[in-house]
């Protein structure tokens, strides 16, 4: 899919993901990984801040995404909360920061809609300072063998309906990375991914 077609995919999104802020069925889990981010915070595919209720008010946060109605919702919600958000939109497979900029890099669902993923987490790896963490809670493929067939079946309408793959190996794609993986959770089938990483 091409990168317009897919910005598009998202900016039509950007409504239903805006509801979803005070509760959606990973709001435990962006609970758990998330409140740990400190410090200088980079948060890559932002979408309508999801995140933002589990962030500590010292943090100086920067967003990133390539939709412009995501963002909108995130600005329009970022007014709730007492962090400094600077948001940019930008594609995380093209942009540039410079290395050793962040202590925190969040990624939340969105490894599934790379192109290159294990390219982009080289980039966190870089734009990561050597004592920070990156933080990702991502989707992939189940533990479960039925599932994972359900996943594997329906992946090419996923990608043609939502813009992203329902089936990738969120750890393997890791492991193939520069980073270096402290800590995996999984959950609701294996389905959900917590990761903690460094740099």
């Amino acid at each position: 899919m091409d990168r317009q077609s897919l910005i598009k995919k998202f900016d039509k999104q950007a409504k239903k993901y805006n509801k979803r802020r005070k509760y959606d069925q990973a709001y435990k889990f962006r609970q758990r990984i998330f409140q740990e981010a400190k410090g200088k915070v980079l948060e890559v595919a932002i979408g309508s801040g999801l995140n933002f209720p589990f962030y500590n008010r010292d943090i100086e946060l920067t967003g990133l995404d390539f939709s412009q109605e995501m963002l909108k919702s995130a600005q329009h919600a970022a007014k709730d909360y007492p962090f400094k958000t600077t948001l940019i939109q930008k594609d995380v497979e093209t942009v540039e920061f410079n290395e050793n900029s962040f202590d925190t890099i969040i990624s939340s669902a969105s490894l599934c809609a790379y192109q290159e993923p294990v390219n982009v987490l080289n980039s966190f790896q870089k734009w990561c300072k050597p004592e920070g963490k990156i933080l990702m809670m991502e989707h992939g493929v189940s533990t479960n063998k039925s599932l994972a067939w359900l996943q594997k079946s329906l992946d090419p309408l996923a990608l043609k309906v939502v813009g992203c793959h329902q089936n990738r190996n969120i750890s393997s794609i890791v492991k193939e990375s520069k980073l270096k993986p402290i800590r995996e959770e999984r959950y609701l089938a294996g389905y959900l991914y917590l990761i903690w990483a460094k740099p």
